[in-house]
C-alpha cells in the first residue's frame, strides 16, 4: 500500500525567516514604507533610540517592495534547506543574525546618510557558503573560487559602475561572512 505524500515543514529556520519577511513586506507595503523605515530599515539614527539596535538584526526582514522579496526569498529557499539540513538551525541561526549585525554596522560607518534594508547579505552569505559544501581539509573548492569571482566580482563592478540603490556593499560583506564562516565551520567538522 503506497503512503500519501504529506507537506513536511523541512527547513524550520527558513520557512519562519522567509514568513517573517514576507510579514514585514506585506506591512511595509500597506503602510506605504512607514513601517519597513520604523522597524525593518537600520540607516543614521540616534543612539538613544532603543530602535537603533534592534533595527541591526530587523533590517534583514524588510524588503523595499515585493520583486525584492521574491528575488531574496527565492534564493533563501532555494539554499537554505540545504545549509540548514548540513549545518543544523542553531548554527544557521547564528549566521543569519551574525551577518545582519555585520552589514548593519560596517554599512553605517561606510555609508551613514544610506539606509539598508533586505536579506540580500544574508541570500549573499549562504550563495557562498553553499560553494563550501563538499570542503576537503588543504583544499579550496573550484565552486568556492567560481562562485566568489562571478557573484562578488559582480557587486564589486556594479557598485562602481551603477548608480542604484542596491547595496553592493551588503552583499560583499555577506559573501565573506559566508566564505569566513563555511571555512571555519567545515574545517572544524574536518577536525572532529
Amino acid at each position: 500500500m503506497k503512503k500519501k505524500p504529506i507537506i513536511t515543514f523541512n527547513s524550520p529556520v527558513i520557512l519562519s525567516f522567509v514568513l517573517i519577511c514576507f510579514i514585514a513586506t506585506l506591512l511595509g507595503v500597506i503602510s506605504g514604507g512607514t513601517i519597513t523605515k520604523l522597524l525593518f530599515m537600520t540607516g543614521r539614527s540616534s543612539p538613544k533610540n532603543p530602535l537603533t539596535y534592534i533595527r541591526l538584526f530587523t533590517h534583514v526582514f524588510g524588503h523595499s517592495g515585493w520583486e525584492h522579496f521574491i528575488g531574496n526569498a527565492t534564493y533563501l529557499l532555494l539554499l537554505g534547506p540545504m545549509l540548514e539540513e548540513k549545518y543544523g538551525p542553531k548554527i544557521l541561526t547564528e549566521i543569519i543574525a551574525f551577518t545582519a549585525l555585520i552589514t548593519a554596522l560596517i554599512h553605517l560607518i561606510l555609508f551613514p546618510h544610506a539606509a539598508l534594508c533586505g536579506a540580500s547579505g544574508v541570500v549573499f552569505a549562504f550563495i557562498v557558503l553553499a560553494s563550501f559544501t563538499g570542503f576537503k581539509d588543504g583544499e579550496i573548492p573550484l565552486t568556492f573560487i567560481l562562485v566568489v569571482v562571478i557573484f562578488i566580482g559582480q557587486q564589486i563592478f556594479e557598485g562602481l559602475t551603477i548608480q542604484d540603490d542596491i547595496s553592493n556593499t551588503g552583499h560583499i560583506i555577506g559573501g565573506a561572512v559566508g566564505s569566513v564562516t563555511g571555512y571555519l565551520l567545515n574545517k572544524k567538522k574536518i577536525r572532529d
